[in-house]
């Protein structure tokens, strides 16, 4: 158990890679995105 260890999070931290147990941290989409500018209210 440790860094030799594939399965623990300090082995994936020591080998470079991803799983269960080190999830990928998924970007959140930024506020500008979201919010267009050029888009005007549609008027009912």
């Amino acid at each position: 158990m440790g860094k030799g260890d594939k399965k623990t999070k300090r082995g994936k931290i020591n080998r470079g890679t991803f799983g269960v147990r080190r999830p990928r941290i998924k970007k959140k989409p930024s506020v500008e995105t979201k919010i267009d500018i050029n888009k005007k209210a549609i008027p009912k």
